[in-house]
């Protein structure tokens, strides 16, 4: 008896590296993913350095990575994975603001972005969107993109967070979760006085007076762009 060729009945599971600082978002990937019968997690990594080992040791088909690691700002990551593997399939799982931070992922070479808290479905849609060659963002991310490319009329002047560069969004960032200069420098693996170069470009871009200011509006806008992720 011949057995039956099914379109799928050889096709190996697209293998998946999860990186995520915190345990129980790797965990429930990982539940995710697994329930799936064309994919599988191959590994987990904590930490930016423990995502490039994997990397070249696993050879992942997609890599699930947060924006906010312990040694490495994820924006940063992203770049460096696709310097290492100019093929890597990077899809950003964040609970940063999309509408922020989407265009920038899909610059630095992220194939996709889908908000921490979204149901399974979204999940695994990203997933293969991504694994299928495709970009993945929301409906109003890709909007307001086409909107921007066809000069819609009426489009509002993109809002000033906008006008920072990653690194200086990367400090912003930083600020608003409590880190001094050093702090930043040491996790950015810049100067301090470039740091604080950075500090007084964010000033005159955010049109924000002083250090104080800036702290605050820095902690106010992270706080907003996690509510509305």
């Amino acid at each position: 008896m011949q057995k039956a060729h099914g379109p799928d009945a050889a096709k190996p599971k697209a293998r998946i590296l999860v990186v995520d600082d915190h345990p129980v978002t790797r965990g429930g990937l990982h539940l995710v993913i697994s329930g799936e019968p064309d994919l599988e997690v191959c590994g987990e990594a904590g930490t930016g350095r423990e995502a490039m080992e994997l990397i070249g040791t696993l050879r992942p088909d997609l890599i699930i990575a947060d924006l906010s690691l312990p040694d490495i700002e994820g924006i940063e990551l992203i770049k460096t994975m696709r310097t290492h593997d100019p093929h890597a399939l990077i899809l950003v799982f964040s609970m940063l603001d999309e509408t922020v931070y989407a265009q920038r992922v899909l610059r630095a070479g992220a194939r996709g972005y889908v908000p921490k808290g979204r149901p399974r479905t979204a999940i695994l849609r990203a997933v293969r969107r991504v694994l299928a060659g495709h970009i993945h963002v929301s409906d109003e991310v890709a909007d307001a993109v086409l909107r921007r490319t066809a000069n819609a009329p009426g489009l509002h002047a993109p809002p000033a967070i906008e006008t920072l560069s990653d690194r200086e969004l990367e400090v912003l960032t930083m600020l608003g979760q409590g880190m001094g200069p050093s702090q930043i420098a040491a996790k950015l693996h810049l100067s301090p006085r470039t740091v604080e170069t950075h500090r007084s470009q964010i000033k005159v871009k955010l049109n924000v007076p002083d250090a104080a200011g800036l702290r605050r509006y820095a902690i106010e806008w992270l706080r907003g762009s996690r509510a509305n992720a």
